[in-house]
């Protein structure tokens, strides 16, 4: 986990792209270190323990295995596209990954490229004939959205280059709880959710909303779509809670698995010696979240599975 301001912000989004069609589903993936599955190459993704679940290696995901991207990959039925930074001529069939950890919508302090970019690496595939116009044309773009107007309107400022490439369907998800994240909840014992950083995620996605609904008008018909990863989130949260209070032996939701030293924000860095600055939970597929701000591959498939029944009546409409 690579801290960056946009992150303190609550600032995490994502999208995916994929074909409609006989046998021909391709998805691209746009984001940060939520839907990263290897991009960013010299990050703790590729330091144990993280992929400790899946693959069972540091494979280059923010996290003890599986992410948002190889669930929504499988909801698809393809294989989890290929990160950008890896890719081959022989490797494109499922489509690709341009997402990268510590980036958003703005430059971070991360030297990596951030939504401009990583549309712009798209639209050179496009020229290059990689892909065609008809693969974008009949897809769908999924984008997780964060924050405050300024970047809910660069946001939008990206929705509609995407949809001026033929896009004909994109689904927008809402910001997650954000006063959920252990890196706020640890000033509580792991005990509460902040529900003031809360309500700025309730905010943002009212703003969000508003603006979808404008951008449909405009459209003249229902190009985009509102996904809640915020109620996803938190209802999972508040199911494990409950539960822990009829059975206090199991895991609290809000305690992260892999616990940075003080001081200290990434899971899997080492000092000059080689020592762990971390420390980890016994058993990693347990816990909801893995670091201070990443769900484990427990917590993405909870998540996803609240996701999916309107996932699926939102990409089984005829577009």
């Amino acid at each position: 986990m690579v801290k960056r301001c946009e992150e303190v912000e609550g600032v995490k989004r994502s999208y995916w792209v994929y074909k409609s069609g006989n046998n021909s589903v391709k998805l691209f993936v746009f984001g940060d270190s939520y839907v990263d599955t290897g991009n960013y190459l010299n990050s703790t993704s590729y330091k144990p323990p993280n992929g400790i679940t899946f693959p069972g290696y540091p494979a280059g995901r923010f996290g003890n295995g599986r992410i948002l991207t190889d669930y929504l990959a499988s909801f698809f039925k393809i294989e989890t596209p290929t990160p950008y930074a890896l890719k081959n001529s022989s490797n494109l069939q499922n489509g690709l990954n341009f997402a990268f950890g510590g980036t958003g919508v703005f430059k971070t302090m991360i030297d990596g490229p951030n939504l401009t970019v990583q549309i712009d690496s798209l639209e050179q595939l496009i020229k290059q004939n990689v892909y065609s116009k008809s693969d974008v044309e009949s897809s769908i773009v999924l984008g997780i959205d964060k924050y405050i107007k300024s970047v809910v309107d660069e946001f939008l400022t990206s929705l509609r280059r995407i949809q001026s490439l033929g896009v004909k369907k994109i689904i927008v998800s809402q910001l997650e709880p954000i006063g959920c994240y252990p890196a706020i909840t640890v000033a509580s014992s792991y005990h509460d959710c902040v529900d003031n950083l809360n309500k700025v995620s309730r905010d943002h996605n009212i703003m969000l909303l508003q603006n979808v609904e404008d951008l449909n008008k405009k459209s003249g018909k229902p190009v985009f779509n509102a996904l809640d990863l915020y109620n996803s989130f938190l209802s999972n949260i508040k199911d494990l809670q409950k539960s822990r209070q009829e059975n206090s032996t199991l895991v609290n939701p809000l305690e992260p698995c892999c616990v940075p030293l003080k001081g200290e924000y990434e899971c899997g860095k080492l000092d000059k010696n080689g020592k762990k600055k971390y420390t980890l939970c016994k058993n990693p597929e347990l816990p909801f979240f893995w670091d201070i701000v990443h769900p484990t591959q427990n917590g993405w498939s909870s998540i996803f599975k609240k996701l999916e029944p309107s996932l699926s009546q939102i990409v089984g409409t005829n577009f």
